[in-house]
């Protein structure tokens, strides 16, 4: 790789990643005045499930295909298409679960009947989500960063179509009926992603029967890779998923109403955290490009250039945290106005802000694992973290803190987590 395509390729994903979050403020923008407070107290109260079945249905599938392609080792035709057909049957089968279970989930678990239809909505997008994943992790393995961020933003501009031409015309008949259109709008959004990586594939591509073919051999050195991966990516979806069930149970058992926790949780989750990962895009774009690059370096045993990859990667990712923290705590009541048209959540973000400058710390370090082939690692932090931040949460919530409870156990988290993975690279870097 030439000296400085790590910096171009970033570049190039964060001013994308940053075209592609204007877009998405514009999009939160008008869907959060189109269906109000309690359209987005709905949609936040099941975006905790939608990221689980997320979770599962790509099956951390961007991270092997990532490496497996950048190793070259296996033609990639044979990587896509045993991926392929190991998602839509994985995908199939989530969909029947989903539909069966959406009742139990919404009216027992989540406490909200009426999010039933939603849950089953998010089902049937899954398979467009799970295509667009394997293309992704496909062109980042080529170290190729166009067609990604090309692709964000066509997928941008026509969820912001649609929010301008159709959404206020359901919304005037069912505000449920606008958030479940909403939802079901991302497969047309996934299917323009689709279309436009095809548009970068290499023109001349020979595909026989033999190529359509899934090898055992190759879903299992993909599943090696994705196990571990998607089991931390589980573990952390799994405890968000708790999240709501567990406050949402144990702030009614001390007597607070259902339509306070509703809509506290909304300012929390949808308004102050909403506001406070803003930046993210940033190290989203540090992480895609680092995977693959630790992973060369690690296998050709390169230590000069794994050391600087993920020095480089810390350090952009900790100005980033640190500016946009700060940024976000001096202005936090003027950007919650601008966006959601509120201040709601600002007393959190206020409390948060600080803390956050080291959560933008827990991606890359998280990523460095996996690349190092240390998903195992990764996936125990996970768990570690998540059992942590659940027991603190049901622990301050007998206080009758109300959502303190949650924002306490989301900086207690960052902290351990964030400390538990730096210790497990240094030691790993010690032993290369």
């Amino acid at each position: 790789m030439k000296k400085d395509t790590f910096k171009t390729s970033i570049f190039i994903l964060l001013l994308g990643g940053f075209l592609t979050k204007i877009l998405g403020f514009v999009i939160r923008i008008l869907f959060t005045r189109e269906v109000g407070e309690y359209g987005i107290s709905l949609y936040t109260i099941v975006t905790p499930t939608y990221s689980l079945m997320i979770t599962l249905a790509s099956f951390a599938i961007p991270i092997s295909i990532s490496k497996l392609v950048s190793e070259e080792k296996i033609r990639s035709k044979k990587i896509f298409f045993t991926t392929a057909l190991f998602l839509l049957a994985l995908n199939a089968f989530m969909i029947g679960g989903i539909t069966l279970l959406a009742p139990f989930i919404a009216s027992a678990l989540l406490k909200q009947p009426k999010v039933t239809p939603l849950l089953i909505a998010m089902a049937y997008t899954l398979p467009f989500v799970s295509m667009t994943s394997i293309l992704k992790g496909y062109f980042l393995g080529k170290l190729k960063v166009a067609p990604n961020t090309i692709s964000n933003i066509f997928e941008q501009l026509v969820r912001i179509f649609f929010l301008l031409l159709f959404l206020p015309k359901i919304v005037k008949q069912n505000v449920l009926l606008g958030v479940i259109t909403f939802i079901l709008m991302n497969i047309v959004t996934e299917t323009v992603s689709i279309f436009t990586f095809c548009l970068f594939l290499p023109k001349k591509i020979n595909i026989t029967k033999e190529d359509l073919k899934p090898r055992k051999d190759i879903l299992s050195r993909i599943l090696n890779i994705s196990i571990p991966s998607v089991s931390g990516r589980l573990i952390g979806n799994i405890g968000f998923f708790l999240e709501p069930i567990l406050l949402t149970h144990i702030l009614l058992y001390v007597g607070y109403s259902s339509e306070y926790i509703l809509e506290e949780y909304a300012a929390y989750n949808a308004y102050a955290i909403g506001l406070l990962t803003i930046p993210s895009f940033f190290i989203q774009a540090i992480c895609q490009i680092l995977i693959p690059e630790v992973s060369k370096y690690h296998a050709n045993h390169n230590e000069m250039m794994l050391k600087r990859r993920i020095k480089q990667a810390l350090f952009y990712s900790f100005v980033i945290g640190l500016s946009c923290s700060l940024a976000i705590l001096i202005f936090r009541d003027v950007l919650l106005q601008i966006l959601y048209k509120t201040t709601m959540g600002s007393e959190y973000i206020f409390t948060l802000a600080f803390f956050f400058v080291f959560f933008y710390l827990e991606a890359p370090l998280s990523s460095t694992l996996q690349a190092m082939d240390k998903a195992g690692v990764a996936m125990r932090i996970s768990l570690y973290g998540i059992l942590v931040k659940l027991f603190v949460m049901v622990f301050f919530s007998f206080f009758k803190i109300g959502i303190y409870s949650l924002v306490f156990s989301e900086i207690i988290n960052i902290i351990f987590v964030v400390h538990l993975n730096y210790r497990a690279v240094k030691k790993e870097i010690k032993t290369f």
